[in-house]
């Protein structure tokens, strides 16, 4: 959960990054696991491809997401409230589990087009 500064607007995004060089996508996926919550994922797969044409913080931008699932190695992390992490930066934030229902009182989940990516995958009711 963060707040677009220019529109006070809050929004939910799930946890990931950016590819690096030569990088692929799925190996890309677990390095920010790894990196954000300091913990390994496996039977990492590919859901979809996502073109993103968005405004933060006043700026526009344009990129091409690749949504992922994958299992946490420690399935007792299925059982907290939220995961603590970080950010390439340091800065810390809590990752919590959230449903559809999260979405409407909380604030939209982006990028645009994931909720119904995960709902017509079954994965978000």
């Amino acid at each position: 959960v963060f707040d677009d500064p220019a529109s006070g607007q809050t929004l939910c995004r799930p946890l990931g990054g950016g590819i690096e060089f030569g990088e692929p996508g799925r190996d890309a996926i677990a390095r920010e696991i790894r990196e954000e919550l300091d913990q390994p994922i496996s039977d990492v797969r590919l859901l979809g491809t996502l073109e993103s044409l968005f405004t933060y913080a006043g700026t526009p931008g344009h990129e091409i997401v690749q949504v992922y699932d994958a299992r946490f190695d420690d399935a007792s992390l299925y059982q907290q409230a939220w995961l603590n992490g970080h950010e390439s930066n340091g800065s810390p934030f809590r990752a919590r589990w959230c449903d559809s229902a999260d979405f409407d009182r909380i604030g939209p989940l982006v990028p645009e087009g994931l909720q119904a990516l995960l709902r017509d995958l079954s994965l978000l009711a």
